[in-house]
């Protein structure tokens, strides 16, 4: 089920790229007419203040390495221009197999999602999504992906993989670009123990998904703390921080001091 390695050397360069709305709001607040980011404005944000971008950067982002590798890939959506959107990549190997890339939610590796393959299992798998194992049940141009939690919960989500139009596409990405959530969201994958696991900052809380379950992190009681805490795990720059969290409070009507 694992890709071949010249789709998983593209995929690993964005190993430590979160996916995140904070940069969203930052660039809405600019005030600018066209709000999606083009690769380079991305890449040298990334160089100036460690930040990425939601789902949909993350797949534009992803789909142009793809494509200066000269490997086919399209892009695929969920929920387009609603609230709900969410962006991947489908990537094809020299067989013509399909392999979905999920950086905005931040998958370990791509995954085969053809059952015609003699790869093809519907056994759960390790290794490929942070603290959980995961079932691949194709259906056409649908694939639909359980997720078994060491609680014993399963959650399934469902994928079109039809692919886009990249205009298309980029019309959707424009109008997430200017749908504002007022919770702060940023997720990234980081080594923990013998594994992978999924950190997540949201609206304010912070826990740690991992195969031994859900880890809650104390709580911080001021915007500096949050900026250290997430500079600590992201890199991110600490002013981008504190200026976007500063953003996100007002949406939230939250209060920190700030030292």
């Amino acid at each position: 089920m694992l890709p071949p390695q010249h789709i998983l050397r593209v995929w690993k360069r964005f190993d430590t790229f979160p996916m995140e709305r904070l940069t969203k709001l930052w660039i809405y607040n600019q005030g600018r007419q066209k709000k999606q980011r083009d690769v380079s404005e991305m890449k040298e944000h990334r160089n100036r203040y460690g930040i990425t971008g939601n789902c949909f950067d993350l797949a534009i982002w992803l789909l142009d390495e793809f494509n200066r590798e000269s490997i086919t890939a399209y892009p695929i959506g969920n929920h387009l221009f609603t609230e709900k959107a969410h962006a991947a990549v489908v990537a094809l190997d020299e067989a013509g197999n399909r392999y979905l890339c999920d950086l905005g939610d931040q998958w370990i590796s791509p995954i085969l999602i053809d059952k015609k393959t003699e790869d093809y299992t519907e056994t759960k798998l390790s290794g490929f999504f942070p603290g959980a194992q995961i079932q691949v049940i194709p259906n056409g141009h649908h694939t639909e992906i359980r997720y078994h939690r060491p609680n014993g919960k399963i959650s399934a989500q469902t994928y079109n993989t039809k692919p886009l139009d990249f205009d298309s596409f980029l019309r959707a990405a424009e109008h997430s670009q200017n749908l504002i959530n007022p919770k702060p969201l940023l997720e990234c994958r980081i080594p923990y123990k013998n594994e992978i696991a999924h950190w997540e900052f949201n609206n304010w809380e912070s826990f740690l998904s991992t195969s031994e379950g859900l880890l809650i992190e104390p709580k911080k009681t001021s915007m500096e703390e949050w900026a250290i805490k997430i500079n600590d795990v992201t890199g991110y720059d600490e002013d981008f921080l504190m200026e976007v969290l500063e953003q996100y409070s007002r949406l939230s009507k939250l209060h920190f001091d700030v030292k």
